[in-house]
């Protein structure tokens, strides 16, 4: 099994940046793909990007390729989410999920990853 701890979430402005962590417990973590996904108020919780558990694959959804960078560091237990170019419409609930597997099929699907975090809260102002 795998804790997960997010991280680094806050408030600001349209086209600022922000780097989320997501800190595991555990010693098997390099066995896990990770993902982020996102939920806003009243909205579905909607994937964000994935990694493979080496960090060699990853996998963005359209709204935040070429703005964002999910990375993980496998010696320190923790994946990474820089987001750069801020919207408004980023503004969510960020959460990290993994799965002990090295890729996740049907990695934008939620009911995939059987470990989340807690979440934390990015509000971009515009």
């Amino acid at each position: 099994q795998v804790q997960l701890v997010e991280s680094g979430g806050g408030l600001v402005q349209a086209g600022g940046s922000l780097r989320l962590s997501c800190a595991a417990s555990g010693r098997t973590f390099s066995s896990y793909a990770v993902g982020w996904f996102r939920q806003a108020p009243g909205k579905e919780r909607e994937f964000v990007a994935t990694i493979s558990s080496s960090g060699r694959l990853t996998y963005y959804a359209e709204s935040v390729k070429g703005r964002f960078t999910i990375s993980r560091d496998n010696a320190k237990n923790t994946a990474f989410l820089q987001m750069n170019s801020l919207k408004p419409e980023d503004t969510a609930v960020y959460y990290c999920a993994a799965e002990g597997t090295a890729w996740v099929w049907n990695y934008y699907l939620p009911e995939k990853y059987d470990y989340w975090g807690q979440g934390t809260q990015v509000t971009v102002s515009s």
